[in-house]
Parts: C-alpha cells; sequence; structure tokens
C-alpha cells in the first residue's frame, strides 16, 4: 500500500507541474544578490507579481489589473549568479471582479533540465476601470477558462 502511495503522490506531483504554464525566464545578476550570496527575496517577490500580472491580464482579456493579495510564501531553495528562474502559474478562480492565479518560481538547471521550487504563492487581482473601482470578468472569459 505504501509504493502505491507513493506512486500516486509522484504522479500527482508530475501532472500539477505539468499543468502550470511557463509565463516568464529571467536570469539572476549580480545586482539582484544579497550578503548572503543569495537573490533577494523582495526582488524574488517582484518578478512574480509582475509576471502574474500580465498572466492575469492576458487570462482576462484587460490590461486593468491589479494586485489585492498575495498569500503566504516560504523561500524554500536559493538562488544564485547566473541561475535561471523560470515562473509558472495558473489560474485557481474566477470571482465576480477577481482572478486568483497559483504562482510557482523555480530555479533551473540548463545543464541538467532540473527544476528545484524556490518559492510558491498564491496571487488575487481585480479588474478595475479608469478611475480605479471595480468592474466585472466577462462571462466569456469564464466560460474560457472553464469556470462556468
Amino acid at each position: 500500500i505504501n509504493i502505491c502511495l507513493l506512486q500516486f503522490v509522484f504522479l500527482i506531483k508530475i501532472y500539477y507541474i505539468c499543468v502550470m504554464e511557463l509565463i516568464s525566464t529571467h536570469v539572476c545578476k549580480t545586482m539582484d544578490i544579497g550578503n548572503a550570496g543569495n537573490m533577494f527575496g523582495g526582488h524574488m517577490l517582484a518578478l512574480i507579481d509582475e509576471s502574474a500580472a500580465a498572466y492575469a491580464a492576458q487570462c482576462c482579456d484587460t490590461p486593468r489589473m491589479v494586485t489585492v493579495k498575495m498569500s503566504e510564501c516560504v523561500f524554500k531553495n536559493p538562488v544564485r549568479v547566473g541561475q535561471l528562474i523560470k515562473i509558472y502559474g495558473e489560474i485557481a478562480e474566477i470571482g465576480t471582479a477577481s482572478i486568483t492565479l497559483n504562482m510557482e518560481a523555480r530555479r533551473h538547471s540548463v545543464y541538467t533540465g532540473e527544476q528545484k521550487t524556490v518559492v510558491s504563492m498564491g496571487i488575487k487581482f481585480v479588474r478595475i476601470d479608469e478611475d480605479g473601482n471595480p468592474i466585472p470578468i466577462s462571462e466569456r472569459v469564464k466560460v474560457k477558462h472553464g469556470f462556468i
């Protein structure tokens, strides 16, 4: 039974990795590094937020999306100078005027193709009008992404 459970968990992890869409790729530069020799956490969060905002705008067919919430994030692996960072995302939920995305940044080895999760988090965006007021996400968008 334990072997079957481990195989099931492994398959779920593979499925989860395949479902998320690659949104952006970045190179860690010297100016991104703190005293400990790792990328600043704040810089990583900025990369994720920018990538997620572009993805939310693309999914919702509108350029007017603003970040309203970022869930807890735990940094699991460091990123060092010269390493690639790949940012993945998927839609978790579409509400009346909001979209919630599951986001994940991974450190990518160009030598082996191996990826290690650096940080995962949820980010919620709201669609706004030109005055900054929330407006509904279209039904067409919800249908397109299977939320109706």
